[in-house]
């Protein structure tokens, strides 16, 4: 169960990004080479009317569309595949192979903003006021003067409706004094935290760094969800696409900053393990019917579906080389000369891009690794 609910999420965001590309290169007329799912050999492939091979190969990581005379790697460059039905990509303007560039992150967005849509107007937005319950000796929050009892109106400038609007503050800004807004004897009052870095286990039992102010936390009153019909729900769905857009950004801005641990970024081990988590605890509620456990695993993967694609579109358009945003750059140097940029410089470009994807992909997977508990506790 475990592995089909892993394929179910990656291989609906790897396809929706790839097929993104695939649809923007054909409304252009660009001649595709291949549609891969996954890397290395393929398990199966065939090719279609307009030559092109639909395959789906062996390592599960990924996927891939190929344009002909695309150059997604420096042994591409100046080559362009014969046999296929369209035009040759560097035959595409400028302004046509960004759109294609751009195209499969938005493709992720809209997957995401759909996903969104479909829970918030399934289950609305909650409506639940947070209670600190205990607050640690010589925490962040116990030094701030926080107290247990305090209900937390704001955090960051944000209404709490829910326990997660507190911790994703906290996560998000360790090192960075946050404002929390507290209603105390029916008084508000503004207490300015710190959030303190430590590995500690996430809500999933990982041994993660996180930020943490050192408090417990509880609903005190819960009130009806507030409810939306379709035209509000995605709406909303957008908006909730944004938010999280924005999460990612303050994340990698604090990681490259040194304000966060770059293990705090997660890739297909993480990911792995945090769905193996999930289906092993949904799933050991033994006095919950079948039915119900089958229902609660679909919606909670089905959010992490939505989280995994904003980070896949986003990642994407990071401005490496390899991926959509460093074609992009590649693309806006053309724009600006009247000419394609030179091609000992692409190849230079596309190997140091990939050395560079490689690195960051060997540094997210050991972290992945040691928060999987394979090795001990993970706090070393």
């Amino acid at each position: 169960m475990f592995l089909a609910c892993l394929i179910f999420m990656m291989g609906i965001v790897v396809i929706v990004h790839e097929y993104g590309h695939y649809l923007a290169g054909r409304a252009f007329g660009a001649a595709v080479e291949s549609f891969s799912i996954g890397f290395g050999s393929p398990i199966y492939e065939r090719k279609d009317k307009r030559g092109t091979r639909w395959r789906i190969n062996w390592i599960p990581l990924g996927g891939f569309v190929k344009f002909a005379g695309e150059a997604q790697t420096a042994g591409d460059i100046g080559k362009i595949e014969g046999g296929l039905v369209g035009r040759p990509y560097p035959d595409l303007s400028v302004g046509q192979r960004s759109i294609v560039s751009l195209a499969g992150p938005l493709a992720n967005f809209v997957l995401a903003s759909v996903i969104f849509a479909l829970m918030i107007g399934t289950f609305g937005r909650p409506n639940v006021e947070i209670g600190v319950y205990a607050v640690n000796d010589g925490a962040p929050a116990a030094m701030a003067g926080m107290e247990a009892g305090d209900i937390v109106v704001s955090a960051n400038g944000k209404p709490v409706k829910m326990a997660s609007d507190i911790q994703l503050a906290v996560m998000l800004n360790p090192g960075t004094p946050v404002n929390f807004v507290v209603r105390r004897d029916d008084v508000e009052r503004t207490l300015v935290i710190t959030p303190k870095e430590m590995v500690r286990e996430n809500e999933v039992g990982q041994m993660v760094p996180q930020g943490t102010i050192g408090v417990s936390l509880a609903s005190v009153s819960v009130q009806a969800p507030t409810r939306y019909n379709p035209v509000e729900a995605v709406g909303q769905g957008v908006i909730q696409t944004g938010k999280t857009i924005e999460q990612t950004v303050t994340m990698l801005s604090r990681i490259i900053t040194g304000r966060m641990s770059v293990h705090t970024m997660s890739g297909p081990v993480g990911i792995g393990d945090v769905s193996r988590r999930i289906v092993n605890r949904v799933w050991s509620q033994e006095d919950v019917s079948v039915g119900t456990r089958i229902s609660e695993l679909f919606w909670m993967l089905l959010g992490m579906c939505a989280s995994i694609s904003v980070g896949i579109g986003f990642f994407n358009l990071l401005p490496l080389p390899v991926l959509d945003g460093g074609h992009l750059v590649f693309n806006a140097y053309e724009a600006l000369t009247g000419r394609h940029l030179p091609e000992k410089v692409q190849e230079v470009s596309l190997t140091f891009g990939l050395i560079l994807l490689l690195g960051m992909v060997v540094v997210i997977t050991w972290g992945d690794v040691i928060e999987t508990g394979l090795f001990g506790s993970g706090s070393g």
